[in-house]
């Protein structure tokens, strides 16, 4: 289907100009024909999924938005088991292999998974957005991510446009990152296969996440129901206006900043007070005998590296909840600063304003640049 519509309806910050040509592929034969046509015309194009993770100018678009609108859950054959030694007993849980289609919704399917038992996605409730999308950021949050069940996706490869199946390990998944959001692999994500975990008693995974801990009264490590994971992230989220409903601050893309990753040595600079994770190991103490020569540091060792709370940053450079420039309808969450809300017929030129101005207040006190986390079409952050 082709048709004139605007971006501003399609995405969750509401903002973005009418785009020239617009294609629902419902299926995947319509999205793998639409692709093809454009990258053999070379026009410009803006692939969309949920619309959750992107801000658009509000300037008319001259292109076609391609939005994957696929549906489909399908549980593939249960992988191998491992080998056991004559007469144990199986373990109680088993693994499980979800195939969806790119254009389910992904609130959607954790609330399927958590209803039929199935553990590893539990803790991603709420967030909204598409299930093609989630593997491009790898989407995470309160201690799970989904590298850790993502099993592999099947991609409309650009250079070649054959469907191919590519393994997790591909896709060099990271904070917020993959070879898809860096552009290493190009295509569109028709599928996402997803190895859970079938509890027999219902229980999450191992809860990660200290403030999800303390939600439900638990230690970290605990496995808890996984109706009562779901309901407290859902209550979180909600607190912080991250979950689409009438709240004005769910006008948004979600956390707009990454949490930036510096050296261990730079966070030592900061404040002691400023929230900090370490995201590679500290280098092993060596033991030498007096008479031994120092050994060459190697350049192949990884420096540790540290993860700094965005949020954090944003407020100690003096940005309060609820701030906005004068005159923009853009504004800072009243919740959480880390969200850039539309309070009201705000554009995306007025959005991108907002954080630009966060960015130099950041940089300024703390010499960190932060980077955006959504999409950016025809606006500069």
């Amino acid at each position: 289907m082709s048709e004139r519509r605007a971006l501003a309806d399609a995405t969750t910050m509401r903002v973005g100009g009418e785009a020239a040509r617009w294609i629902d592929a419902t299926t995947r034969e319509e999205a793998v024909e639409a692709y093809a046509e454009l990258l053999a015309t070379d026009e410009p194009h803006v692939l969309l999924g949920g619309g959750s993770n992107t801000v658009a100018s509000s300037d008319d678009f001259d292109g076609t938005v391609l939005r994957i609108a696929t549906r489909g859950i399908q549980e593939l054959p249960a992988p191998p088991a491992p080998h056991r030694p004559e007469g144990e007993e199986p373990p109680a849980d088993e693994s499980v292999v979800l195939r969806v289609e790119a254009g389910e919704g992904w609130d959607a399917l954790v609330a399927r998974t958590v209803a039929d038992g199935l553990a590893g996605l539990e803790a991603l409730s709420g967030i909204p957005g598409s299930v093609g999308a989630a593997p491009i950021q790898n989407i995470g949050a309160y201690g799970q991510e989904l590298a850790s069940t993502l099993h592999a996706i099947e991609l409309l490869d650009a250079e070649t446009l054959e469907v191919r199946h590519v393994p997790a390990a591909e896709l060099r998944l990271g904070y917020r990152d993959s070879a898809l959001k860096r552009g290493d692999l190009r295509g569109v994500v028709l599928s996402v296969d997803l190895r859970l975990r079938r509890s027999a008693d219902r229980r999450s995974q191992p809860v990660a996440y200290q403030q999800l801990a303390t939600a439900l009264g638990v230690d970290l490590g605990t496995r808890v129901p996984l109706d009562d994971v779901r309901a407290s992230v859902l209550a979180l989220r909600t607190a912080k206006g991250m979950v689409l409903s009438d709240d004005p601050d769910s006008v948004s893309a979600g956390s707009f900043f990454t949490n930036p990753v510096v050296s261990a040595r730079f966070a030592g600079e900061l404040p002691k007070d400023a929230p900090r994770w370490s995201v590679a190991p500290e280098p092993s103490a060596t033991v030498l005998p007096l008479d031994a020569d120092t050994p060459v540091p190697s350049l192949d060792r990884p420096v540790p590296r540290v993860k700094l709370s965005a949020a954090w940053l944003i407020e100690q450079a003096g940005i309060e909840r609820g701030f906005t420039l004068p005159g923009s309808r853009a504004a800072v969450s009243s919740k959480h600063t880390l969200a850039l809300t539309n309070r009201g017929g705000a554009t995306g030129e007025e959005v991108a304003e907002l954080a630009r101005y966060v960015q130099m207040r950041v940089e300024n006190q703390f010499g960190v640049h932060l980077v955006p986390e959504p999409v950016l079409v025809g606006l500069v952050v």
